[in-house]
């Protein structure tokens, strides 16, 4: 498995499974080049492949680790990549631009949460809204507050300005959106660079196991109401050529996301291996698995209405310029195979 190492601070993705009714031992084995961002809502594939499932069901994983959903889509267009673990929001641009990209499973929900680095946590005392500290922030410091996100279009920015003008109703002259890549919002938070952001899993463990004073201000579920997170997304020409590997993937992350329900401690050491020996303590990723903020949801269909309702708000955010079809853009048999060979 190639993985580029020094991209990234956290992180997850591997891969996948074995479907009873798909065995194909005397078959060579499929290449799979996937793309992932690193984060732990992609965990389940790093333990599906730590069990051995993927090797069993005969796929083989050449991985790319990228900063977000939206740089990814290039490689995804010029066919250099398999597979897209990343977020659902870029993906009905690409195919409203010809490219055959099929959602095949959610690997998390609720993963986006609104962290304040101590600059802007220190006025989230109790019993103050949101809206009120940002307001005292500028007030104290006669400036917005500087907010790190990933790029325009992808979710962790959608996300993240909901819950500014939607939920919290903050003051559009009180925060500033700052984009940047994944490591680099950490650090940015880390540092002090800028005032908070949005982060998901493993980070927001690790921020906090640094800085006691970085708080969270607001869940996955109060960014934005059933959030879309992670999705797992094959090229229409790998689904095509090689069905039997789709549905190996699938199978794998339904049992890797039971695994980690049930048995924690045992799926941790293969998202620690993953991410690389004395990068992130191990014990930070088996309390990351655990987090409020990593849902792990398979099931394509329970994300469905909640990703046309973020589609909508990027239109009214000038993100996207009209709400895009959804038409073929969700495959939901992998998981309903998946679902029934193990029941």
């Amino acid at each position: 498995m190639v993985m580029d190492r020094r991209r990234f601070l956290t992180g997850a993705t591997g891969l996948v499974a074995f479907a009873p009714w798909a065995v194909r031992a005397q078959s060579p084995s499929v290449a799979a080049r996937i793309g992932y961002i690193p984060v732990v809502g992609t965990a389940p594939f790093f333990v599906a492949q730590g069990e051995g499932w993927l090797k069993q069901g005969g796929v083989e994983p050449v991985v790319t680790v990228f900063e977000s959903g939206p740089n990814m889509i290039q490689a995804l267009a010029s066919g250099t990549i398999d597979v897209y673990v990343a977020g659902v929001a870029p993906l009905a641009v690409a195919r409203s631009r010809g490219i055959d990209v099929r959602v095949v499973a959610s690997t998390a929900i609720g993963e986006n949460v609104v962290v304040a680095a101590p600059s802007l946590s220190k006025f989230f005392a109790a019993n103050v809204t949101p809206a009120a500290a940002f307001k005292a922030f500028k007030a104290a410091t006669g400036k917005a507050a500087r907010l790190a996100t990933q790029p325009a279009g992808s979710v962790p920015n959608t996300a993240l300005q909901h819950w500014l003008w939607e939920v919290a109703r903050i003051d559009r002259s009180e925060a500033e959106i700052v984009p940047m890549g994944i490591d680099a919002t950490q650090q940015a938070i880390l540092a002090g660079a800028v005032d908070g952001g949005i982060v998901r899993e493993p980070a927001l463990t690790i921020l906090q196991s640094r800085n006691s004073a970085i708080k969270l201000v607001a869940a996955g579920e109060e960014v934005f109401p059933g959030q879309p997170g992670t999705v797992v997304a094959v090229s229409g020409a790998f689904a095509t050529r090689t069905p039997q590997a789709v549905q190996t993937i699938v199978d794998g992350l339904v049992k890797a996301a039971a695994l980690i329900k049930s048995a924690p401690d045992k799926a941790a050491p293969h998202v620690g291996a993953a991410l690389g020996k004395g990068i992130v303590d191990p014990g930070l990723i088996r309390k990351a698995l655990v987090s409020p903020a990593s849902v792990f949801e398979i099931d394509p269909r329970k994300i469905i209405e909640p990703a046309r309702a973020m589609q909508a708000y990027q239109v009214k955010l000038g993100s996207l310029d009209k709400e895009l079809p959804f038409d073929g853009l969700f495959e939901t048999q992998y998981y309903e195979r998946a679902v029934k060979a193990g029941g």
